[in-house]
């Protein structure tokens, strides 16, 4: 037995690897020689070996946490950029609408459409007054608009409130239909609408040293044509008022006066006033003028 005991190898474990995972080490059981010699240089490979496989793995770095896109989103800087645009898109469209009179809608006399009472006529349709009703509105009391009448059409005059309201010197036309006095200039005498006998004031004077200069039947046609022509003066001067009222962009329509049946026969017809009657002059004699 001794002989073959000594050819009996005897195998013991030894540590040749080391798997490393991680902290967690797991050693790999090998069978050696007893008898094995081993170099110094193996030794030293072996222990490099197990030196290098254990050595502890370093844990990957994490970056910092950022914030959801969400989270770090502010709705505060796009606020302020519309804010901003509607400010300065605001002052252009003040300043092309005034006509370069202000940036900041501070208008004198805005137009109609930027009006709230002109919007009110519009939705409201246009009103209809007596004259006794259209008094009401010729600036006496604040709260109401400014109205006044010119050839039976009723316009808001408020926009020039100085002028027409009480102390202006228009303030005569608010309230009233004085189309009579727009074409004589006798504002206190002829507030009213009656036209009957304006034409006269166009008309010459009948001067018999002068008319015995045409024949009867001369002078009564030489008449019908003059009559034809003041009326057509008288015309176009109560039209000038009428087309100023109309287009106008600080004045806008409101309604009708109300007249009763018959008007204007149911009144006497007025006198010319003195300021239209001192206008007149006698004829002229053909070649004399």
């Amino acid at each position: 037995m001794g002989d073959s005991d000594t050819n009996v190898r005897r195998r013991k474990p030894e540590l040749r690897t080391a798997a490393v995972t991680g902290r967690s080490y797991q050693a790999e059981i090998v069978e050696v020689d007893d008898d094995a010699s081993f170099s110094s240089s193996a030794t030293e490979e072996s222990a490099d070996l197990v030196k290098t496989k254990t050595t502890t793995s370093k844990p990957p770095k994490t970056k910092k946490p950022r914030l959801d896109d969400e989270e770090a989103y502010s709705p505060y800087l796009d606020i302020l950029r519309v804010l901003t645009f509607l400010f300065f898109a605001s002052c252009g469209l003040s300043y092309l609408i005034s006509s370069g009179e202000t940036f900041f809608w501070g208008m004198k006399n805005p137009p109609t459409y930027l009006q709230a009472a002109w919007w009110k006529s519009q939705l409201s349709g246009p009103l209809h007054l007596t004259p006794a009703e259209l008094a009401a509105y010729d600036g006496t009391d604040e709260s109401k608009p400014i109205y006044l009448a010119i050839n039976g059409t009723i316009y808001d005059v408020s926009a020039n409130r100085r002028t027409y309201g009480p102390g202006g010197s228009y303030h005569i036309f608010a309230g009233a239909d004085a189309s009579r006095g727009f074409v004589t200039g006798c504002f206190a005498e002829d507030r009213t609408a009656d036209m009957r006998g304006v034409e006269e004031m166009y008309l010459p004077l009948d001067e018999p040293s002068v008319d015995r200069h045409w024949k009867k039947e001369e002078l009564k046609a030489l008449k019908e044509k003059e009559l034809v022509e003041a009326r057509r003066r008288v015309h176009e001067g109560l039209l000038h008022w009428v087309k100023f009222f109309a287009n106008s962009n600080k004045y806008h329509f409101v309604g009708y006066v109300k007249r009763p049946e018959g008007w204007p026969g149911t009144e006497p017809q007025r006198k010319l006033c003195d300021i239209a009657a001192n206008q007149r002059k006698p004829r002229v004699v053909p070649g004399q003028e």
